[in-house]
């Protein structure tokens, strides 16, 4: 039996969801517990030029919710990028969430051979649907975990490998 496209994407959209609100409760305890402003963790970045913890957070939300849109061809929610606060960032996530239940399996069925156009700037590059979730939309969604991670750790929030895994279920 081969996986399909719901196998591949929405379980480990899931995962990485509860992987960064781990992070967030681990952030916004280091942050209580050293007397830090929280909005300074949500506003940390690794490189001037790089976007700080909530832009990772929202860009993980985005690329996880966009690609479905696509691959499955329904309406995309909207969630505007005005998040500051850990409470906010929370709930980023838990719409995104809420967006990946209401999506069936069925919804995903076809998707594999479907073909998406994506475009940025004067860089335009056709893939099947398949192509897209595996060599596009997962390697981008793993950066931005992976991100969010390197800023917490540079910010001495106590997360390490494991935290990045997530539970085993």
């Amino acid at each position: 039996m081969s996986l399909s496209m719901y196998r591949l994407s929405i379980p480990a959209f899931v995962r990485g969801f509860g992987v960064l609100s781990a992070y967030l409760d681990k952030a916004d305890a280091h942050a209580q517990a050293n007397g830090l402003e929280p909005e300074i963790l949500v506003q940390a970045r690794l490189s001037p030029d790089m976007l700080p913890l909530a832009g990772q957070v929202q860009r993980a939300s985005d690329t996880s919710k966009n690609a479905i849109v696509r691959l499955a061809g329904i309406p995309a929610p909207s969630f505007p990028d005005t998040e500051t606060t850990f409470a906010e960032l929370r709930q980023r996530i838990g719409d995104t969430l809420d967006f990946f239940a209401s999506v069936e399996p069925a919804q995903l069925e076809d998707s594999a051979a479907r073909e998406v156009v994506l475009k940025f700037g004067k860089m335009q590059a056709t893939l099947t649907g398949e192509e897209y979730l595996l060599t596009f939309v997962l390697p981008n969604f793993y950066f931005y975990l992976a991100t969010a991670h390197g800023i917490l750790r540079h910010q001495g929030v106590q997360i390490g490998k494991l935290d990045y895994l997530g539970p085993f279920a």
